[in-house]
């Protein structure tokens, strides 16, 4: 079987507000979790606790990549203020 080669370049990513969204979206995370936290024995009886927990893990997941991308933004900045090329 031969090796498939692209025929064009790939297209440069997508850059945008990647922080905000980031943390928009840790912040719903751990919404959701506060929200079903009350309900918790609904959830137990019903066999859905699982729920709970996977809002939680977004959320903490959710920091970590807060973390991530405000240390990529950074030194996105920091190379375009240096004229060098890279992230």
């Amino acid at each position: 079987m031969a090796k498939w080669t692209p025929t064009h370049e790939a297209p440069e990513p997508l850059e945008g507000p990647v922080v905000p969204t980031i943390v928009g979206g840790t912040v719903i995370w751990f919404v959701l979790f506060l929200v079903q936290l009350p309900f918790y024995g609904w959830f137990d009886d019903h066999g859905h606790t699982w729920w709970v927990w996977t809002c939680l893990a977004g959320g903490g997941l959710g920091l970590i990549g807060v973390w991530y991308v405000r240390r990529r933004d950074a030194a996105i900045k920091r190379a375009a203020a240096d004229g060098t090329h890279g992230a």
